[in-house]
């Protein structure tokens, strides 16, 4: 059974959309009508992700769109809403149908359908990590370049042109294509969260590497992971073998 939540505050449109969900198809389950922002944004931060999303748009509190800006929403939604001027805004977040109402059994059916396409490709678990990685590439904040001090100059390095980060005698530095090294003042720690995930990851506690830069993955010892990048520093680069699953993941999206 598929669980569902609907986010409405009408509660004849509750009751027909439950009714179509219901008639179109018995495999959904019902399990928590919300009215507002303010009870979903709680909800989802306090609940398992369910496996569909129903979302009006124009709540009593204000545009359900503000809910993910307090929350991840890590499950599909389908908006459904009686103004059309949504639907660009509806897509950037995780949409993946955008009905307007009166909602007809042929739209629900056809919303369900794109759905069931999309879980036939990837599974529950990969769906929720590739919608949360979507929401998170639309964010703004990510660093897309550094400034760094070179004697008494300053340079502008882009991500795009960082093969890899690594810490070296309690320091962090980055390391272009080019190979060229340069010193930080961010910690690995916190690179990992000013960086966009789907571009780079932590392998291992001296290692955050751009998916780019990797040329070859090879076995290595106590089923860990070696790989090659571009100007190592090091003989060998090694996956740490609590990472490897993770990062299979992440090479995987």
């Amino acid at each position: 059974m598929k669980k569902v939540v609907i986010v409405e505050d009408e509660m004849l449109a509750v009751k027909k959309l439950q009714r179509l969900l219901l008639a179109g198809n018995g495999d959904y389950e019902l399990v928590e009508v919300l009215d507002s922002v303010k009870n979903t944004a709680k909800w989802l931060a306090n609940n398992e992700a369910p496996d569909l999303l129903f979302m009006d748009i124009q709540l009593g509190d204000g545009l359900s769109f503000e809910v993910f800006d307090i929350v991840d929403v890590n499950c599909p939604v389908i908006f459904v809403t009686a103004f059309n001027e949504y639907a660009i805004e509806a897509f950037k977040l995780n949409s993946i149908a955008y009905i307007l109402k009166p909602v007809t059994q042929e739209d629900l059916d056809m919303a369900l359908s794109k759905y069931h396409d999309m879980m036939k490709l990837f599974n529950k678990s990969r769906l929720k990590q590739q919608v949360v990685d979507l929401r998170k590439s639309l964010k703004e904040g990510y660093k897309n370049r550094f400034m760094i001090k070179v004697g008494a100059h300053i340079k502008s390095v882009l991500t795009d042109e960082i093969a890899y980060f690594f810490s070296r005698d309690k320091a962090t530095y980055l390391k272009t294509f080019e190979g060229k090294s340069y010193l930080l003042d961010y910690s690995l720690e916190q690179l990992h969260e000013m960086l966009n995930p789907i571009n780079y990851h932590r392998i291992s506690r001296k290692y955050l590497v751009n998916i780019k830069a990797i040329s070859d993955i090879m076995a290595y010892s106590n089923s860990r992971l070696e790989l090659q990048l571009p100007h190592p520093e090091e003989n060998h680069i090694i996956v740490s073998r609590e990472r490897v699953s993770e990062f299979k993941q992440w090479l995987d999206r």
